[in-house]
């Protein structure tokens, strides 16, 4: 099996030493379309390379939103910048200094942050015992630690500003853990813990969160983490459906929303009988 980045198209370093980062966040940053306007509203969003990420930007540009779209393939952040006036800001964010130097750039370039959608992750699949040591800390860098180190940078400032949105995307692999998917859902399983622990902290500052659990989505992040999606296609999500639902979460200030709404069921069956939730999972998967 292998391993490879989402649809955020992040692609993290093996070396897990600390080193000086080489982190494509540019001096010159490179915006699309009208001249910003610094009154308007402002959305920071990582994995905007393709995917869920992309879908999301263009959902946020539809509303009048200043862009700010984050990822490593500058050629596809800059497809999804056109026609709108976003702000391209390549950047590794699975090196050590990638999300400070993310979260510096955009502030620079904006001076504030409204809304940070963390839709940046990777995936990989295959038995636990045969994943490489250097692919758990790829995932676990990805998908856990740099989003929370992301978010450590950006939130002073919301919080400052007294007002603010924390967007997480999570997955159901986090609720029901799937079958060797195991680290994956380990880290989504943190992402959801943390979630919940950080909207409690931030209770009266003005600051939300949001955790965002889409099931299976119509993406190449399938194929990129090592194996293809094994359910028919035409029972995946869009990634436009997705990003349809981080949007309303955001405008109504939602903690949570499922996608689809029924992904709620598993965690109440796990919590109210998990003898039978087990027995569901062990033959469902």
């Amino acid at each position: 099996m292998t391993l490879t980045g989402s649809g955020s198209a992040h692609d993290p370093t093996a070396d897990p030493a600390p080193r000086r980062s080489t982190a494509p966040v540019p001096a010159r940053v490179h915006q699309y379309g009208p001249p910003r306007r610094l009154d308007r509203r402002v959305a920071l969003v990582t994995g905007a390379s393709s995917g869920i990420g992309a879908a999301t930007a263009r959902r946020f540009a539809m509303d009048g939103w200043q862009l700010l779209l984050s990822g490593r393939d500058r050629r596809r952040l800059e497809q999804t910048a056109s026609g709108t006036s976003a702000v391209v800001l390549p950047a590794d964010l699975a090196a050590p200094d990638g999300p400070r130097l993310l979260a510096q750039s955009a502030l620079h370039t904006t001076g504030r942050i409204d809304v940070l959608v963390a839709g940046a992750g990777m995936g990989w699949t295959g038995p636990f015992t045969a994943m490489p040591h250097t692919d758990i800390d790829r995932v676990l860098t990805l998908d856990l630690n740099a989003t929370l180190h992301l978010v450590r940078e950006v939130l002073p400032s919301m919080i400052a500003a007294g007002r603010g949105r924390v967007v997480l995307l999570g997955s159901v692999a986090g609720c029901v853990g799937l079958r060797e998917e195991a680290v994956y859902s380990a880290a989504k399983a943190g992402l959801a813990a943390f979630a919940e622990a950080l909207r409690q902290e931030l209770r009266g500052t003005g600051v939300g969160v949001t955790l965002v659990v889409p099931g299976a989505v119509d993406t190449a992040f399938h194929t990129r983490r090592g194996r293809p999606y094994d359910g028919t296609r035409t029972g995946l999500l869009s990634p436009g459906c997705v990003a349809g639902t981080i949007w309303e979460a955001v405008r109504h200030n939602r903690d949570e929303a499922y996608v689809p709404t029924w992904l709620t069921v598993p965690g109440r069956v796990r919590g109210l009988a998990p003898g039978l939730y087990r027995r569901l999972l062990d033959r469902f998967g």
